[in-house]
């Protein structure tokens, strides 16, 4: 709820997933039980599924949508894909981003958060200042980017690239940081740039 959906017409079909429905699900099912979540479940547009919401090898969904929630140390989780007009190659693009992902935490860096960050939900408590996108933050936008609240497009566009470069994990920020400017940079530019 409250995402917006990719719209049907930019929906192209992807060949790089020349693996079957079964196959994805059985590769996913994998991947979270590596994983060692608390809890985890899959949702497609249809009641066509096993028991964890994964899709039966002949489920074909009007909604090829698909989404991964789970829960880990009582953080929820989730991630979702709907960019193809197949549920299989949908499925697919989570099951190779929770992969690929988790493989990153088998790296020896040390970041400020974990790898699956990006995937953490704000929390169920309506007291909580928390966006979706990530941590609250009180600083308005022009003082994330260190511009005029009158900047100019130029002068937003180029204090975002100057600061992109400082807060990117690999240059010794945190996803936290980089995803503030870039919220910074899309609230300046009216968020339709």
């Amino acid at each position: 709820m409250g995402w917006n959906r990719t719209p049907g017409s930019e929906r192209e079909r992807n060949r790089s997933f020349e693996a079957t429905l079964a196959r994805t699900t059985e590769d996913l099912a994998t991947e979270m039980d590596r994983m060692g979540v608390d809890h985890w479940r899959a949702s497609i547009g249809n009641n066509h599924t096993k028991s964890n919401g994964l899709p039966l090898h002949n489920a074909n969904p009007d909604d090829p949508g698909f989404v991964l929630r789970w829960s880990n140390d009582g953080e929820e989780f989730a991630v979702a894909c709907d960019a193809s007009p197949r549920l299989r190659d949908n499925l697919r693009t989570v099951y190779k981003w929770i992969h690929e992902t988790r493989m990153r935490g088998n790296r020896p860096v040390e970041t400020g958060d974990s790898e699956f960050a990006a995937a953490r939900l704000p929390p169920g408590d309506a007291d909580e200042d928390v966006v979706v996108a990530g941590p609250a933050t009180n600083k308005p936008a022009h003082e994330v980017l260190g511009v005029d609240v009158y900047a100019s497009q130029s002068e937003v566009i180029d204090a975002y690239h100057d600061r992109v470069k400082e807060a990117h994990p690999d240059h010794g920020g945190s996803e936290r940081e980089l995803m503030r400017v870039r919220d910074a940079k899309e609230q300046m530019l009216g968020g339709d740039r």
